[in-house]
């Protein structure tokens, strides 16, 4: 059997990579696959659940591509010093220092604000005469965007040039612009920290500079960098596409939209919850690195080998779920991999879930007729294996 081709970029994949995903767990839960930007070293795909739960969690898979050796020649960037990079105890280091400031209660005090935020785009939205607005660029981008660009202290962050430095970092398009994104994006953010560091204020970014440990123990200026680097397009990239996915999930079901609508209190938590395992933002992890030989799911991987975790593929395994093609706001599906599992869980997922419900239950109440506008673009997708998401959703209402 020939080795699936994962760097494919055709249009029917992007549309539907749960088909493929199922074929491949339906012949095993770990294959071999071909990847072009990891030519360097075999490369491992796992879509079962049991299996990537395993994965996501195992001591034998390094984070760190730098110590790893895999990417020989590959220039590192103050970028790189962040946590999703990162293996004990640097990691647990990392995230220790971070956890001291980006707690639930930071969280929580923004509340008030994403609700006005939120307002204030849906104000704009229903201002259109024509009734008929990009949801990307109406809601789903400038919302986490305004969001973490003000919990970071950058209120007025360049939302263009960002988000086309987020792109290419994400999805590049070739080598040479992703490249030179990451250092405008690591320039950019090293002024940031610096003028920070002389002119500290109440935000995140500052509380960073200024935290220490018991042991006074604090990030150097170069972690802060990654750390910035990993917030800022972490912080808004899931959360843009759980909004715009979970949108167009509850369009295309109009019987789980009216559950939704009938019943905000008792279902909107849940339905979040299955817009994220349904078709969340993060179709496969970045890699990781065997650091021996090892077994995942009785494939044999040897030791320099990558492995990639498809969640996508994983969070539809019906070893674990139900019908998982189905879309259903009552199953609450527990376990879900979409913001990750173990030391790498995402420490952004309760901010992420509450622009969600924010911004969902806003939507929904403020445009009863909400649908997809069919005299609108088709809806493109966001390249690469990386991030799951469209380009733009028109939508009337």
């Amino acid at each position: 059997m020939p080795q699936p081709d994962i760097s494919v970029n055709d249009a029917d994949f992007h549309a539907d990579p749960y088909s493929f995903y199922a074929r491949l767990r339906a012949a095993g839960p770990v294959h071999q696959v071909e990847v072009t930007a990891a030519e360097y070293a075999p490369t491992f795909l796992v879509v079962g659940y049991e299996e990537a739960r395993h994965a996501l969690n195992h001591p034998g898979l390094s984070k760190n591509w730098i110590s790893s050796a895999v990417l020989p020649g590959v220039a590192t960037t103050p970028a790189n010093s962040n946590m999703l990079e990162a293996d004990p105890p640097h990691h647990t280091r990392l995230r220790r220092l971070v956890a001291r400031e980006f707690t639930a209660r930071r969280v929580q005090a923004m509340r008030p604000r994403v609700q006005q935020i939120t307002d204030d785009l849906l104000d704009a939205m229903a201002d259109r005469p024509q009734r008929t607005a990009d949801l990307i660029k109406a809601l789903a981008f400038p919302l986490p965007m305004t969001v973490i660009g003000e919990l970071l202290g950058v209120p007025d962050l360049d939302r263009e040039r960002f988000s086309y430095w987020s792109k290419e970092v994400l999805a590049p398009t070739s080598v040479t612009p992703s490249t030179n994104a990451h250092q405008k994006l690591g320039d950019y953010l090293a002024e940031l920290v610096e003028a920070k560091s002389k002119d500290p204020g109440e935000d995140l970014l500052s509380a960073l500079i200024r935290t220490r440990d018991e042991d006074g123990d604090a990030l150097s200026p170069d972690e802060l960098i990654g750390m910035a680097f990993l917030l800022l397009i972490a912080g808004h990239e899931t959360t843009v596409n759980l909004i715009s996915n979970g949108t167009r999930a509850l369009l295309a079901h109009p019987d789980q939209l009216a559950a939704l609508r009938a019943d905000y209190d008792g279902l909107l938590d849940g339905a979040i919850e299955e817009m994220l395992r349904y078709d969340g933002p993060v179709q496969n992890t970045t890699y990781r690195y065997a650091r021996e030989d090892m077994e995942i799911g009785g494939t044999a991987v040897p030791a320099g080998a990558t492995v990639l975790v498809s969640l996508a593929g994983a969070d539809r395994d019906p070893v674990r779920y139900e019908a998982p093609d189905a879309f259903d706001v009552r199953r609450a599906p527990q376990g879900h991999l979409a913001f990750g599992h173990g030391l790498h869980f995402c420490i952004g997922a309760p901010l992420a879930r509450m622009e969600g419900r924010i911004a969902i239950r806003g939507l929904l109440e403020r445009f009863p007729d909400l649908a997809e506008d069919p005299a609108g673009e088709a809806p493109t997708y966001i390249g690469g294996s990386l991030i799951r998401g469209v380009t733009k959703l028109p939508v009337r209402w």
